[in-house]
C-alpha cells in the first residue's frame, strides 16, 4: 500500500506535472513573480451557498452552487477550486525564497546556492535552446548501440528509478519497464525493503490503451501522432512506422497490467520473490543483468506487487523485436525531460499532455514551473526556509489540539462498536496508540548533498536529480525504518497517510485559509481541516489499512465474524459509489475508490464527534442563520468545491483511487447528524433510510 494522498489537489498536481514539461518564453532573465491573490477565511463561505437547491437533493451543489456559477477555470489549468488562491500564494512565497537565495550569490550557503542554481538553470531558456540535442544525443547513441537482449536488459536496469509519488502507480519515470519503491516491508516492518512495480506505460493508465470508447480511441490516435512528432524532432526517420510499433508494444504491456481495483488489494500485492526466483517466475528478461545494472544485485529479496504483470512484461522482452524495444526506449527517454530540451519538444509535449489529455488551454508562466521544479528536486531545502517564515508555532499547537480531539473521538467510536469483538477492538486501539501524526513539517530533513546542480545544465540537473533520489532510496534498503520520516514537503498543499509507518503528514501549507483559519469558528475548521485529519486517520482502518497491525505488518488481527461484518459494510459503500455517473458513458468504480470512500465516511463522523466535544457543552455561534452543525457540514462540502475540464475529470475517474470532489461531498448521506441538521426527509434525492446508511467505524 503506497502512500494514500488526499486528492483535494490532485487535478492541480496533474496540471502542474504536465505544465512543468514545456518552456515557452525567450528571455534569459527570471521575472519577478507578481503578488498573488490572498486566500480568505473563514472556511464557511456563505456566498458560495445556492439556497435554491435543497440540501437533501444535491448537497455539493447547495454548498457550492453560487461559486460554481461565477468561477471560470483559468486557461492554464485543467481544474480550479477555492484553494487556488492558496496555491498561488504558496507559489509566490516559494518564488520569493528562491529569489532571495539567488540574490545572495557567492555569499550564499551551499543549500541556498543549489536552490538558486537549479531555478536559474530552468529560467535560462536561451541556454537550453543553444545546447539543442547535445544533452540527449549520448543517451540516444547508447540505446542505438544495444546489440542483443542481454544488453537491452542492462540498459533497462540502468534507467530504473524510484517511485516517490504514491499517486496510484502513475508512471513518472516511464523510461523503464518497472518501478522501484523503497518502504518498510510488509512482513518485516522494522526495515526498508524493495518493492518492484509494474511500469512502462506513458499514458495515465491501462484503460487508455484497452478501452474501446470513442474518447479513448481518439486519444490513442493522437498519442501515436505525438510519438511520431517527438521522434522526428530528435532526428529519427520513418517516425510513423516507429510510432505505430511503440503504441502496439505499449498496448501489449497494458494488457499485462492489473487494474487499479486489484492493485489496491494488499494480499494480492504481498509476493516475496528471491532474486533467484525471477528467471523461473518471469522468464524472458535477463534478470541478473537487469538487477546488476539497477544497483540491486546485492538485494536478496523483493516484494513484487503485480506478479502477473512482471511475468507478462518479461515475456514481451523476449517476444518483441529488439529494434522495437530500442525505439520504445528512445521515445521514453525523450519524453522523460522535454523541459531540458529545445522549445519545440516542450511545445509538442504540452500540446498532447496539457491540451489533449487534460484539456488545459494555456501553459503556466515559466517562473511558476520553475517553482514546481525546485520543489520537486530540492523540496526539503526550500521547506526549511518556508517554515521558518510562514508557519507560526501557535498554528501548529492549535492543529495538534484538533488532532488529539479527533484521535480521542476515534477511540470512543471504536469502544462503542456493538459488532466488534473485544480482541479486535484492542488491536484497533493499539494502532491508535502507535500512530504518528506529523503537523507542519518533519523532525528531520532530506540530505541533497549527493545531488550535483549546475546553473547552466538544466537537462543534466533533471537527470542527476532523478538519479540522486534513486541512490538515496537504494541506500535505505535493509536499514531500520524511521517511522517519523516525511514523504511531503512543508510547502505541499495536501495530506498523506503512510500505512507502513502508521503515520500521517499534514504539511504547513495546507494549514491555512480556506482550509484552516486560527480565527474561524470551530465548526468551520473541524468541517474542513478536521475532516481531512479524520480522513487520514481513517486510512489506518480502511479496506487496505485494516490489513496492517500496529507495527505496520501485514497481519490478520480480525476475528472471522468482525471481518465478515466489515466486508459486508464496505461492499455496500462500494455499491453506493458505483451508482454515481459523471458522464453518460462513464461511472465511478466503487471498488477502485473504496479505501478513500471509507476514510471519508469515518473521517467526517469522527471530526463531527470531535467538533461537538470541542464545544464543551456550550452552544455554537450562529453564522448567517446557520447553526454550528450546519456550518460543519457546509464547510466539509465546500472543502471539495471544484470545477474540472471534461478531459481531466475523465482521467481522474479512470486513474484515481479518490472519487471526484462532488461525490466526496455526498459522503454526508451516511451521517445521521447531517439529516438532523438540514431536516432531510424521505423522497429527497440523497435520502437513505437509517438501514441503508453505511456505518463502518
Amino acid at each position: 500500500m503506497k502512500p494514500s494522498l488526499d486528492s483535494r489537489l490532485l487535478s492541480y498536481v496533474l496540471a502542474a506535472a504536465v505544465s512543468a514539461l514545456p518552456s515557452f518564453a525567450a528571455s534569459h532573465a527570471a521575472p519577478e513573480p507578481p503578488d498573488a491573490p490572498q486566500p480568505t477565511g473563514p472556511s464557511v463561505n456563505l456566498s458560495y451557498v445556492d439556497r435554491k437547491v435543497k440540501p437533501g437533493d444535491d448537497f455539493w451543489e447547495y454548498a457550492n452552487g453560487e461559486w460554481i456559477k461565477r468561477t471560470p477555470i483559468p486557461a492554464d489549468r485543467n481544474a480550479t477550486f477555492p484553494g487556488m488562491a492558496l496555491v498561488e500564494q504558496t507559489d509566490k512565497r516559494v518564488a520569493d525564497l528562491i529569489t532571495e537565495a539567488a540574490k545572495q550569490g557567492a555569499t550564499a550557503d551551499s543549500k541556498s546556492r543549489k536552490i538558486a542554481d537549479l531555478y536559474n538553470s530552468f529560467m535560462d531558456e536561451a541556454g537550453v535552446e543553444a545546447k539543442g540535442l547535445k544533452p540527449l544525443q549520448p543517451k540516444l547513441r547508447a540505446i542505438a548501440d544495444i546489440r542483443d537482449k542481454r544488453e537491452l536488459a542492462r540498459a533497462l536496469g540502468k534507467t530504473l528509478r524510484a517511485d516517490v509519488d504514491g499517486l496510484n502507480n502513475t508512471n513518472f519515470h516511464t523510461e523503464n519497464l518497472f518501478g522501484l519503491w523503497v518502504a518498510p516491508g510488509f512482513n518485516d516492518s522494522e526495515h526498508y525493503t524493495a518493492y518492484l512495480m509494474q511500469g512502462g506505460l506513458q499514458l495515465p493508465d491501462r484503460e487508455y490503451y484497452l478501452s474501446d470508447s470513442a474518447s479513448m480511441r481518439d486519444i490513442r490516435s493522437k498519442y501515436q501522432v505525438h510519438i511520431a512528432a517527438m521522434l522526428k524532432l530528435a532526428g529519427f526517420s520513418e517516425t510513423e512506422a516507429r510510432a505505430a510499433r511503440i503504441v502496439e508494444l505499449e498496448h501489449a504491456i497494458a494488457e499485462k497490467h492489473i487494474s487499479l481495483a486489484d492493485d489496491n488489494d494488499i494480499h494480492k500485492a504481498n509476493n516475496t520473490w528471491e532474486a533467484s526466483d525471477f528467471a523461473a517466475k518471469a522468464p524472458g528478461l535477463d534478470w541478473p543483468e537487469y538487477l546488476h545494472a539497477a544497483g540491486l544485485s546485492q538485494q536478496k529479496s523483493f516484494i513484487v506487487w503485480q506478479p502477473t504483470a512482471f511475468a507478462g512484461e518479461a515475456a514481451l522482452v523476449a517476444s518483441t523485436p529488439l529494434e522495437t524495444w530500442k525505439d520504445w526506449m528512445a521515445f521514453h527517454l525523450i519524453e522523460a525531460h522535454p523541459a531540458g530540451l529545445p522549445k519545440a519538444f516542450s511545445d509538442e509535449a504540452f500540446a498532447f499532455y496539457g491540451k489533449t489529455l487534460s484539456g488545459t488551454l494555456e501553459q503556466r508562466v515559466r517562473w511558476k514551473r520553475g517553482v514546481d521544479l525546485v520543489n520537486a528536486y530540492l523540496g526539503d531545502d526550500v521547506g526549511q526556509l518556508y517554515v521558518q517564515r510562514y508557519f507560526p508555532p501557535e498554528v501548529k499547537a492549535q492543529v495538534q489540539v484538533m488532532v488529539a480531539n479527533i484521535v480521542a473521538a476515534f477511540r470512543k467510536r471504536i469502544d462503542g462498536l456493538a459488532w466488534m469483538d473485544a480482541a479486535t477492538k484492542a488491536e484497533a486501539q493499539a494502532k491508535l496508540d502507535t500512530l504518528y501524526v506529523g503537523v507542519g513539517y518533519g523532525e528531520s530533513w532530506h540530505d541533497y548533498s549527493n545531488y550535483e546542480v549546475k546553473a547552466d545544465d538544466l537537462y543534466g540537473n533533471l537527470w542527476r536529480g532523478d538519479l540522486a533520489e534513486y541512490q538515496r532510496q537504494l541506500a535505505q534498503l535493509g536499514k531500520p525504518i524511521d517511522r517519523k520520516e516525511w514523504s511531503m514537503t512543508p510547502q505541499t498543499i495536501n495530506a498523506v497517510n503512510l500505512p507502513l509507518q502508521n503515520a500521517l503528514n499534514f504539511p504547513a501549507a495546507i494549514l491555512q485559509p480556506p482550509y484552516f483559519d486560527p480565527q474561524a469558528p470551530a465548526a468551520a475548521n473541524y468541517g474542513a481541516t478536521g475532516a481531512t485529519i479524520g480522513h487520514e486517520i481513517s486510512h489506518t482502518f480502511d479496506s487496505e489499512g485494516a490489513a496492517f497491525d500496529s507495527k505496520g505488518r501485514v497481519r490478520n488481527w480480525w476475528t472471522p465474524d468482525d471481518a465478515a461484518h466489515f466486508q459486508a459494510s464496505i461492499s455496500r459503500l462500494a455499491t453506493q459509489y458505483d451508482a454515481y455517473r459523471p458522464f453518460p458513458d462513464l461511472a465511478l468504480n466503487g471498488r477502485q475508490t473504496l479505501g478513500e470512500n471509507i476514510a471519508d465516511v469515518a473521517g467526517v463522523a469522527a471530526a463531527y464527534d470531535a467538533y461537538k466535544a470541542s464545544l464543551a457543552g456550550q452552544p455554537a455561534p450562529v453564522q448567517g442563520g446557520f447553526s454550528g452543525d450546519q456550518q460543519f457540514f457546509i464547510a466539509y462540502a465546500q472543502s471539495w468545491a471544484d470545477k474540472s475540464r471534461d478531459a481531466a475529470l475523465r482521467q481522474q475517474v479512470l486513474t484515481d483511487t479518490h472519487s471526484p470532489g462532488q461525490y466526496r461531498a455526498l459522503t454526508v448521506r451516511n451521517i445521521d447528524s447531517w439529516y438532523a441538521a438540514f431536516d432531510v426527509q424521505a423522497g429527497e434525492k440523497l435520502y437513505l433510510s437509517p438501514g441503508e446508511r453505511v456505518r463502518i467505524w
